[in-house]
């Protein structure tokens, strides 16, 4: 298996390097610095390489695994609002292949990893915030519902993935039933909310650092959908990447809350208000996130997932110890860990 997966990956790097020969000349390629910019936990992979004006981005979507198609129209929607997105320089979609502009080599995330003053810190994210309200005036054309149906999908991962696979857990009847409840809570919550165009991952890894006044740059919103008004609030300042403690969420949430309101999104009229209904849909993502890295080690092999697993659980904890309707789903997630085994890998 392990040959097989080299062998396809070989002849898509071969197929990408033929495409991009067939550009070298309009678009002013230097092919023999093709390298790896980053990966995924899709099938997409990317590539950076020097072009005439700097450098650029290759991103390669195998067609049987992805379609190019949503990151094309809601690429479009979002620079439509005026945000910084990459500019498509070629396509070739029978063969999944795009060549798009460079937004930059460091994430937010990459940015905080490596060290910033408070006073970077606070522009950095202040810029983001800016931009999530412009995204979320974005037209939703043709974008699918976040809809109860979706939501309640996606849940099924914690059970399956986090609860069973990764704690090694049994659920009971009455497990399952406390499941069950809390997921019902909280998505007759989430669909309460007025919607808007959703990215799903806003978050620290797909926001890039670039040029001045052109902060951030915004990437991987191929899966947005139409949905919650706090879900990209929620995915920002309860990052599943990066620790933010509570004075800093609130901090960047009231920031937030106060320019939507400016600028006439339908946010609740009060903070309290807003904020219970942010922490709920957090606790929706954050629940998601744990089935998602779980299944991402255990079937797909990305065992590095784990290691912002703590982190996720907390931001769980943080919501579930505040509202005693979820004091339930807390007495389980703590037999959960109980039950949880040590898993060592060998790289």
């Amino acid at each position: 298996m392990e040959q097989n997966l080299n062998t396809s990956a070989e002849a898509r790097l071969n197929l990408l390097k033929a495409w991009l020969h067939s550009l070298a000349g309009t678009c002013r390629l230097d092919i023999d610095t093709l390298r790896p910019a980053s990966s995924d936990a899709s099938f997409r992979r990317y590539y950076r390489l020097q072009s005439g004006a700097g450098t650029v981005i290759v991103m390669d979507a195998p067609p049987a695994q992805e379609d190019c198609g949503p990151f094309l129209h809601v690429g479009g929607l979002l620079r439509q609002a005026g945000l910084n997105v990459p500019t498509i320089l070629a396509e070739n979609l029978d063969q999944g292949f795009l060549l798009m502009s460079d937004l930059g080599e460091q994430t937010y995330y990459q940015a905080v990893q490596a060290g910033l003053d408070d006073a970077r810190l606070q522009t950095l994210y202040r810029e983001a915030l800016g931009a999530l309200v412009r995204l979320q005036h974005a037209p939703a054309d043709g974008l699918p519902a976040y809809d109860a149906a979706r939501l309640t999908q996606e849940l099924s991962v914690f059970p399956e993935w986090y609860a069973q696979r990764h704690c090694g857990a049994k659920l009971s009847a009455d497990d399952l039933a406390t499941l069950d409840a809390a997921f019902s809570l909280l998505v007759a919550d989430n669909i309460k909310q007025p919607s808007v165009l959703v990215h799903r991952d806003y978050h620290s890894p797909n926001l890039m650092v670039g040029e001045q006044d052109m902060n951030p740059g915004v990437i991987d919103y191929q899966d947005a959908l139409f949905g919650p008004i706090t879900y990209d609030i929620a995915s920002l300042v309860m990052d599943a990447r990066t620790t933010w403690e509570e004075p800093q969420q609130l901090d960047w949430a009231i920031r937030y809350w106060e320019a939507a309101k400016a600028t006439g999104l339908p946010v609740a009229t009060g903070f309290a208000d807003f904020h219970r209904a942010y922490e709920w849909m957090s606790l929706q993502r954050n629940l998601r996130i744990l089935g998602v890295f779980a299944r991402l080690s255990h079937r797909d092999g990305k065992h590095h997932y784990l290691d912002h697993m703590p982190r996720v659980n907390a931001y769980v904890r943080q919501v579930a110890n505040r509202y005693g309707v979820f004091r339930p789903l807390l007495r389980l997630l703590d037999k959960l860990e109980n039950r949880q085994v040590s898993v060592g890998y060998t790289f």
